[in-house]
């Protein structure tokens, strides 16, 4: 049960570096006219937070996310490195 665990957390840090790398990457990418596709893609989230004020503690939760091409990429090849590793 502690392996099953152990490897779908790797699994997850996998994907959020090539999700990170990759996004990283169409953001350098975009100035470049042969490879600005790789720069293409959409947002969506909460534009304005959410505010909950319990008097004590004021709460604010908003939540954007960016993918484009390169993110998709990267996300594939980590999920390939996993496989491998």
């Amino acid at each position: 049960m502690a392996t099953r665990d152990k490897s779908t957390f790797v699994l997850i840090i996998f994907i959020l570096c090539g999700l990170v790398i990759g996004g990283l990457i169409g953001e350098l990418t975009q100035g470049v006219s042969w490879l600005s596709w790789l720069s293409y893609g959409q947002s969506f989230g909460l534009t304005e937070p959410i505010s909950l004020d319990l008097g004590v503690v004021n709460l604010s939760f908003a939540i954007m996310f960016n993918i484009n091409i390169s993110s998709i990429i990267g996300i594939i090849i980590s999920i390939f490195i996993y496989r491998k590793f």
